[in-house]
């Protein structure tokens, strides 16, 4: 990250956002998701508008223990910001998590929204 070019959002925001799109429920995504984002998991690639990304949030509480490791952070551009990170977390069933995930966020005059979202398992996920 470059020191040279200013961030118009602070990494604390950034990070509290991401930390509830793992534990927050649909109203969440609701009222922090763009009106359209782009996903990619290993078992789906596609655009999701608000109202499908939320439905993928129906449960709360399914993750917990959620410790993020900030990698980058870019600004390439005054209104959209994107950030990298390692994430270990435990599933509502115990099983441990990790992944390297990316988020990119637009801001709107409601505030900074999730418009990318992708994340890349780590296979030691055990291990940490």
């Amino acid at each position: 990250m470059s020191d040279s070019k200013r961030i118009t959002a602070g990494k604390a925001e950034l990070l509290e956002l991401e930390k509830g799109f793992w534990t927050g429920d649909a109203a969440y995504y609701v009222a922090n998701a763009d009106t359209e984002c782009l996903v990619a998991f290993p078992q789906m690639a596609k655009a999701m508008d608000n109202a499908d990304l939320a439905k993928t949030a129906t449960k709360p509480n399914r993750w917990r223990d959620l410790d993020i490791e900030l990698k980058g952070i870019i600004e390439p551009g005054s209104d959209i910001i994107m950030l990298t990170y390692e994430a270990h977390a435990t599933r509502e069933n115990g099983e441990p998590y990790a992944a390297l995930v990316s988020t990119g966020y637009v801001h709107r005059v409601n505030g900074w929204k999730m418009m990318f979202h992708s994340q890349t398992p780590l296979e030691a996920a055990a291990g940490k």
